[in-house]
């Protein structure tokens, strides 16, 4: 008959709307969800292709340039600073012996040139496809391959109980509020930025400066990863070699307590 239920007559037109409703409600539902997306994505890129590294480079590049006018800023500082000694020096009402006291504590601080016999350290990230060269040790993780915080400064602590009259890492003379400090595989010293090798110069006693680096406990782990890894390392004595004086900004900075 026309009314049975697998009848195609018009009595089963509503059952029908009433099957294929809800496939229409969902297929309504994930365009709006798509255009919902699109619209997400638009807002966010502002007209931008968002797969790419360009915010990153963008980055980078203000970091780098930040450090190059950082440099600029601390040959200025340290020019005008001679200026000031200068002009300190015609008529400040001090005798010989506070002149020498003064130029004593300057060469202390770091402030000032210093010469003498030297010994440098350079260190240098492993080739990228580096692998174990002894029997018995894995093969390496990134992190292997690179120069660490911890690296540099094994260099600097063992150099300063060598004796060192002073230090200098890449061409910045160190004082006692330097701070040596990595980011990544990239060294950040008194705002700018380094990328390997790393070259420590120090001067001193050449004998002491390289005994001490022999005996430092962190400096033998570090040869292992020398010898099995193939990170960079290199000592040399230099012989004379004068050391810039430190030209940056001598004012502490501390936190302070909330009020």
């Amino acid at each position: 008959m026309s009314n049975s239920a697998d009848s195609p007559g018009t009595g089963s037109t509503p059952e029908r709307a009433r099957r294929f409703r809800p496939v229409r409600v969902l297929t309504a539902a994930v365009f709006a969800l798509a255009g919902l997306i699109f619209f997400t994505s638009f807002d966010t890129a502002k007209g931008t292709n968002i797969r790419t590294d360009t915010s990153l480079l963008k980055l980078s590049d203000l970091i780098h340039e930040r450090s190059r006018e950082n440099g600029e800023l601390d040959e200025t500082n340290g020019t005008l600073r001679q200026e000031i000694e200068a002009l300190a020096e015609r008529d400040d009402g001090s005798t010989k012996a506070e002149d020498d006291k003064l130029t004593a504590l300057e060469k202390r601080a770091g402030t000032q040139k210093l010469r003498g016999d030297s010994v440098s350290v350079t260190l240098n990230d492993a080739p990228p496809d580096a692998t174990a060269k002894l029997p018995g040790y894995p093969e390496p993780q990134p992190d292997y391959l690179v120069i660490h915080q911890q690296d540099l400064q094994a260099v600097v602590n063992a150099l300063w109980q060598g004796g060192a009259k002073g230090i200098k890492v890449m061409d910045q003379r160190l004082i006692s509020t330097s701070a040596v400090r990595c980011v990544g595989n990239t060294l950040i010293l008194q705002g700018r930025v380094y990328s390997p090798p790393y070259k420590i110069t120090a001067v001193g006693d050449p004998g002491k400066l390289q005994k001490a680096l022999a005996a430092s406990p962190a400096i033998q782990n570090y040869m292992v990863y020398v010898n099995v890894y193939g990170l960079g390392w290199k000592v040399e004595e230099n012989g004379p070699v004068t050391l810039p004086g430190y030209s940056g900004t001598v004012d502490l900075h501390y936190a302070k307590p909330v009020e």
